[in-house]
């Protein structure tokens, strides 16, 4: 796809510029067949187009003078408007973004390698942004409008899209973008960008492989889909697995999937993200002979995603006695994984802890791996220490006995992050 990415140079904002823009637009719609254009690609459709905005600009050249970079802007941003989505779709072709929120037409952030700034990006106004949103969720067979005002979807490339119009959104349309990396980051991709150490990655390799149940937690944005992704790669080839992950267009709850899945004799269960009370399901799942199953969910810290555990599996309201909730999490669950996001915008492995049992009404953990932060060096970079606590898991007689042992120095290792 030619795009054409308007110079910095050029205050697209400017009221005289998206007049314009919005001149030349419904001009182009009055005199093209858009029907036939469409349905040919935007390569093949292109010179037509270009031949038909240069005339225009050329007429109103006289009252509108503009400069070979301002031309060019504009009949990139009107190709936008008519194969795209239009302000933001320059943004989608960066590969290096990965999450696209439009506070208000005229307010548009990116998260860029972890860090959210804004862009001189804007819509005309906010009919124009809820046009962009319409072409969005029509493209999925969805509809937004005053009736159903909330819609929440996943694109064809995987991308997770959320929007929001009135009366919900009380100052105009909202849309966010969440989008997913083409090229997934491998667990060696980890290990070099210090998400993790190498050791720290063997163990989680190897309890993967030995049917350990695992949770991701970890914020919003931590990584803890990427990271899930990682570990379901050490499952053998030869099990048979059945994922279950959130979808808009599902009407379906998440609990009846759970449920399902137990029917279709699965050796594992991966789900997406447990978020309300299909955790009960999960946990039973994982003490009745589903072990090495994996999920993620939100949370601030590894003891945290048991509080968020037990708060869920109350939502079922089966009258179930907190502490036979807490017996069955410290029963299923063996690791906890946690990813955060740090002030720099790194994502880091920053505990790794194992369920011991349970002490009177308490479940008991113990951290295995931890990251440590220490200081934020002159150019904003967090620094730190990844280290092994010391402490040998209770897991590691089933690991050697599975073969994988590990050796007695992984928990005694040590790396610092300048």
């Amino acid at each position: 796809m030619t795009l054409v990415v308007p110079p910095s140079r050029v205050d697209t904002r400017h009221p005289q510029y998206q007049d314009l823009k919005s001149r030349v637009h419904q001009g182009l719609l009055n005199r093209l067949n858009l029907d036939r254009l469409t349905r040919v690609s935007r390569e093949d459709a292109e010179p037509e187009i270009r031949g038909v905005i240069t005339e225009m600009l050329d007429a109103e050249g006289a009252q509108i003078p503009l400069s070979l970079f301002e031309r060019q802007s504009l009949i990139g941003d009107v190709l936008n408007e008519l194969f795209g989505l239009g302000p933001i779709e320059e943004l989608l072709a960066d590969p290096d973004i990965s999450d696209i929120l439009v506070n208000r037409f005229d307010q548009v952030y990116i998260e860029r390698h972890g860090i959210l700034e804004p862009v001189d990006v804007t819509f005309k106004d906010d009919s124009h942004l809820l046009r962009i949103i319409e072409r969005i969720v029509s493209s999925v067979g969805r509809r937004i409008d005053e009736s159903s005002p909330m819609v929440d979807a996943r694109l064809a490339d995987g991308s997770r899209v959320n929007a929001i119009i009135p009366p919900l959104a009380l100052d105009g349309p909202v849309l966010s973008i969440r989008r997913f990396r083409t090229d997934r980051l491998g667990a060696q991709d980890m290990v070099d960008r210090d998400t993790l150490t190498q050791p720290m990655l063997d163990f989680l390799h190897a309890a993967v492989a030995c049917r350990t149940n695992v949770i991701v937690s970890g914020g919003t944005g931590a990584g803890k889909t990427t990271f899930l992704n990682v570990l379901s790669g050490y499952i053998s080839d030869k099990e048979r697995i059945v994922t279950i992950e959130d979808a808009a267009e599902l009407v379906l709850r998440q609990r009846q999937l759970v449920i399902n899945a137990l029917r279709m004799r699965p050796d594992r269960i991966i789900v997406g993200e447990v978020r309300g009370e299909e955790a009960l399901d999960m946990l039973q799942a994982m003490n009745t002979g589903h072990d090495g199953s994996l999920t993620t969910v939100h949370a601030n810290s590894a003891r945290d995603a048991l509080y968020r555990l037990d708060t869920m599996v109350a939502m079922a309201n089966l009258n179930i006695p907190e502490r036979a909730i807490k017996q069955q999490i410290a029963s299923a669950i063996n690791l906890v994984v946690h990813v955060s996001r740090l002030a720099d915008g790194t994502r880091k492995i920053t505990a790794i802890t194992e369920l011991t049992g349970m002490e009177g009404d308490v479940i008991s953990m113990q951290d295995i791996f931890m990251f440590e932060r220490t200081a934020i060096n002159q150019q904003g970079k967090v620094c730190g220490r990844f280290r092994a606590t010391g402490i040998r898991p209770k897991i590691s007689e089933r690991l050697a006995t599975a073969g994988h042992p590990m050796p007695p120095d992984m928990f005694e290792h040590v790396k610092l992050i300048n």
